[in-house]
Formats: C-alpha cells, sequence, structure tokens
C-alpha cells in the first residue's frame, strides 16, 4: 500500500484508469525475467516452475467461490460463469486443475497440493494470503475485483514464456497443455472481467469505485515480485544442478 498513491487513484477516471491498463498488461513487453524463460530454462528449471505452479494450478479457482454468494446481478452471474469454465463446467476432465495434474504426472512429479509447499516462495505465498484475505470481508468486494480483472488480462502473456519454454525443449502436448488451454479462456476471461464485472461496478458504486484501480494495481506490484522470485527460485534451482554435474 505504502507503494501506491491513494490520494491520486482517488481522483481518477476509474472507467479510463482500468481500460488503459488493461490494454497495456495484455500485451506487455516482454521483461528480463520473460525472457530467460522464454530463452534460457532448461528442463530441470521447468520441473521447477511445474513445482511451485502447483500450489496454485491444482486448487485453481479456490479463491473465486468465497465472493459468490448473495443477491444475484449480472456481474456475479459472469463471476460465475469464470468460476464454471476454471471447473471445466462440472466435468472433471476438461477442470483447470486437471490440465496442471496432468503435467506433473508427464514428469513422474506427485500431484499432491501440498507436496511442493516448501519450494514456494514468499512472495508467492503473500499474493495467495493476500487475495485470501479480501475474500474474507465484503467490504473489499472491489478490491478483489480489482485484482482478479488483473490477474485474468494478464496472465495469457505469462502463459506464453510458458509454453514457448515447453516448446524450446520439445517437451510433449501433455506437458504444456494447461498453459495452452489458460491462453485460450484467460484471454477470454480478461475481457469478461473488464468489460463485464469491473466497468460495471465502477458505475454501481461511483464513490468507492477507485477501489477497483487499488486492487488492480496492488495484484499487478505483487504479481511482479512474486514472478521475480519464482525467476530467482529458477535460477538457484539451475545454478545447484550445474554444481552436481560438475
Amino acid at each position: 500500500m505504502r507503494q501506491i498513491d491513494v490520494d491520486t487513484l482517488q481522483k481518477l477516471d476509474v472507467k479510463e484508469a482500468l481500460t488503459e491498463r488493461a490494454a497495456v498488461d495484455l500485451d506487455p513487453p516482454l521483461s528480463q525475467e520473460s525472457r530467460y524463460i522464454r530463452e534460457q530454462m532448461t528442463e530441470a528449471g521447468y520441473r521447477h516452475l511445474l513445482a511451485i505452479g502447483s500450489f496454485d494450478g491444482l486448487v485453481e479457482g479456490s479463491r473465486l467461490s468465497r465472493i459468490l454468494g448473495g443477491a444475484a446481478n449480472e456481474v456475479q452471474c459472469t463471476l460465475i460463469r469464470v468460476l464454471l469454465e476454471e471447473y471445466g463446467n462440472g466435468r472433471f476432465s476438461r477442470k483447470h486443475s486437471t490440465y496442471f495434474a496432468q503435467m506433473l504426472t508427464e514428469f513422474g512429479m506427485n500431484t499432491k497440493p501440498e507436496n511442493y509447499f516448501d519450494l514456494v516462495p514468499w512472495e508467492v505465498l503473500a499474493c495467495a494470503n493476500h487475495n485470501f484475505l479480501l475474500t474474507e470481508c465484503k467490504r473489499y468486494f472491489l478490491r478483489y475485483n480489482g485484482g482478479l480483472t488483473y490477474f485474468e488480462v494478464a496472465g495469457p502473456s505469462a502463459y506464453r514464456n510458458y509454453l514457448a519454454a515447453a516448446q524450446r525443449l520439445g517437451l510433449s502436448d501433455a506437458a504444456m497443455g494447461y498453459w495452452e488451454l489458460h491462453i485460450r479462456e484467460d484471454e477470454r476471461h480478461g475481457q469478461w472481467m473488464l468489460k463485464d464485472v469491473a466497468l460495471p461496478l465502477a458505475e454501481m458504486y461511483p464513490e468507492q469505485a477507485w477501489e477497483l484501480v487499488l486492487g488492480y494495481d496492488l495484484e499487478k506490484l505483487m504479481g511482479d515480485r512474486a514472478g521475480s522470485a519464482v525467476v530467482q527460485s529458477i535460477r538457484a534451482t539451475q545454478q545447484s544442478n550445474l554444481l552436481v554435474q560438475t
């Protein structure tokens, strides 16, 4: 919060601010971390990425489910549509976590959600804890949905990096299927979140709408920090493997 100027956010045209942010984050320029994943990450690094990613990938959608109660309206219905797609529209074989488990299985890795908990950087845990905290209190409904808008809008750009790495490494379709699915579906989810959730909420709650932007910016700030920590962890793992080999 100290890194975000809340006073400035409160003076923004919220709908314009969200639209402009989403346009940038939909297809951002490649960062140093993104280039490393695409061009240098080894297969051992990819397995380490999957191990860290399993913390969320095997239980996906759990946070979103916590805000869906209450009186129905069009915004709530859109959020339910997002959740249903995360859960494969009720088909276990299509559930996103099933695809993630298949990636782990392809490498002979454990598919229990808790198995790689100790590998997860604290920055990643902080993102999850932050979101669960927001879902605990209806007062933070706007802030959470602003963050979810960023997460869904920006997700495909990260998944494209992972997919590019898997393709460069010559991995099987099963070892990268989760990324391909998310690129397709989250591009759609991002537009739903922006046009059918965030912007309508800004109209419904004009006095508090700035919290949507606060949630968006917080999620981006914490997500960037977590992403850097993951790459640092991957680098350390690869360096350890090199030392062992020599």
